[in-house]
């Protein structure tokens, strides 16, 4: 017989067995959601990339957005641009003359206004640009690691377009002696800091360096009331656009010094003044020359350098020219389905040819991804007599020539400039002992870039793969 105190130590049994089942279930439950839990982070750490689109543009300044166009444009919709400036328009933003445009649409606008125009043809083809972004990676597997307001993240392109533009050479690039006092500024960040910020950057001014964003600002300091002491250019002859020498300089009675620099700076808390100097056929500085001008802003126009270290962490190729990547005539890299365009792969005097260039780096990165581009055998295009580089480096063959194939008709331009300045000269394109093309200019200066095309179909025969394309300059009487 089992009496009430029995039946109470069973029922507590079962209620005991109840109760630690249902909590093992439960413990059990937790432990394979956190597991679940553990598992995704895991992956989410460690996946390859977080977003994924046909062609990505590095850059939303003149060149990545006629890049983005012209993609979107042969029939690759899946187009975005990364920009990491808050808008885009790049350098343009702070161009406000005008001369922009005359080449390429056939009016003349400011660099607001370019860059305006084409900002308008990429909303209207709803291409989404990821502003206030910057790329801090991108791997040859076109792999690009991005960083905004909202974090890391990873976006895989099918294709990828360079388009990062160019930066300035600093005063630490020059070792130039004297002091450190304030007044030094690179020739953009002061046309920034008064085109865009409305402010005057000095009153007495020497600029060092004669290329175009040097002479321009030499008349937009004049325009703003400043005197213009002198531009002062190392090179025996002006690196800048001859119409800007004249409309910049000439026409403002400022005096361009020739094979001369700035030789040492002088002052404590602003700049006091600086003594230039000229300087021999090696570029070293003739003592008995110096002279001080007093001043208290000193401009640096002394070159652009292509932004390329994201080209180098992909391990792409760079020309020792150019400073830019080496490329075919489709503008793609040594890296398969990465390309680049405008100053990122060589400093242009006019952002109409910028836009030219980019268009067609959209169009090969559009072939690309549509699986356009075949097999090719490669041909190298090299400098001649008074040529200082040629671009692209490299051209590709179609092994098999069909006539009807739009391959064999294309032209394929070659840009290129001058070592130094030319009177009247005769260009000769050879692909070992045949002829490709001439041409003659009654003048020739390394400020301005040089083209010329050759025809696909020229290229037809080839009796030695190792034959290279050569551009030779020939001076006449």
């Amino acid at each position: 017989m089992i009496d009430g105190t029995d039946k109470t130590k069973n029922k507590d049994k079962e209620n005991f067995y109840e109760y630690t089942k249902k909590e093992s279930y439960q413990q059990e439950k937790v432990e394979n959601e956190n597991m679940e839990i553990e598992k995704e982070l895991y992956t989410e750490h460690n996946k390859e990339y977080d977003i994924e689109h046909d062609i990505v543009v590095i850059g939303a300044g003149p060149a990545g957005m006629a890049a983005a166009i012209s993609a979107f444009d042969n029939n690759v919709k899946d187009v975005v641009i990364i920009e990491r400036e808050e808008k885009p328009g790049g350098i343009l933003k702070q161009c406000i003359h005008n001369g922009f445009g005359l080449h390429k649409l056939g009016r003349e606008l400011t660099g607001p206004e370019y860059a305006a125009y084409y900002e308008k043809m990429v909303n209207e083809r709803n291409i989404k640009i990821y502003c206030g972004t910057m790329v801090i990676d991108i791997t040859k597997n076109k792999i690009i690691t991005v960083q905004n307001k909202d974090g890391i993240f990873k976006i895989k392109a099918k294709a990828l377009i360079l388009a990062m533009g160019c930066r300035e050479r600093s005063r630490g690039a020059l070792n130039i002696p004297g002091t450190r006092p304030s007044g030094i500024f690179s020739a953009g960040t002061a046309q920034k800091l008064i085109n865009c910020k409305g402010y005057s950057v000095g009153k007495k001014v020497v600029i060092l360096g004669s290329g175009d964003i040097g002479l321009i600002m030499a008349r937009r300091l004049s325009l703003e009331g400043a005197k213009v002491e002198a531009v002062c250019e190392i090179m025996p002859y002006s690196v800048g656009l001859k119409r800007n020498i004249t409309q910049c300089l000439k026409d403002f009675n400022i005096p361009l010094y020739l094979s001369t620099t700035v030789a040492e700076i002088h002052g404590s808390g602003r700049l006091e003044g600086v003594t230039i100097a000229k300087v021999d056929e090696n570029r070293n500085i003739i003592e008995e020359t110096k002279k001080y001008i007093p001043c208290d802003t000193l401009l640096l126009s002394v070159g652009l350098i292509p932004e390329n270290e994201l080209t180098k962490n992909a391990g792409i190729s760079i020309d020792n020219f150019t400073n830019g990547a080496i490329v075919d005539e489709n503008r793609q890299t040594e890296q398969s389905g990465i390309f680049a365009c405008g100053n990122v792969l060589q400093v242009h005097d006019l952002v109409d040819y910028v836009s030219d260039e980019a268009e067609i780096a959209g169009k090969g990165a559009a072939d690309y991804v549509l699986n356009k581009l075949n097999g090719q055998i490669i041909i190298k295009t090299v400098p001649g007599n008074g040529v200082r580089y040629v671009l692209p480096q490299r051209i590709n063959l179609i092994y098999e020539y069909n006539k009807n194939r739009e391959d064999y008709k294309r032209e394929i331009s070659l840009f290129f400039r001058v070592t130094k300045p030319f009177g009247k000269i005769k260009y000769t394109v050879k692909l070992g002992d045949k002829v490709l093309n001439t041409a003659i200019r009654l003048k020739a200066s390394p400020g301005e870039m040089e083209k010329i095309t050759i025809k696909a179909n020229d290229l037809e025969k080839i009796s030695n793969k190792d034959e290279k394309i050569t551009v030779n300059l020939e001076e006449l009487s």
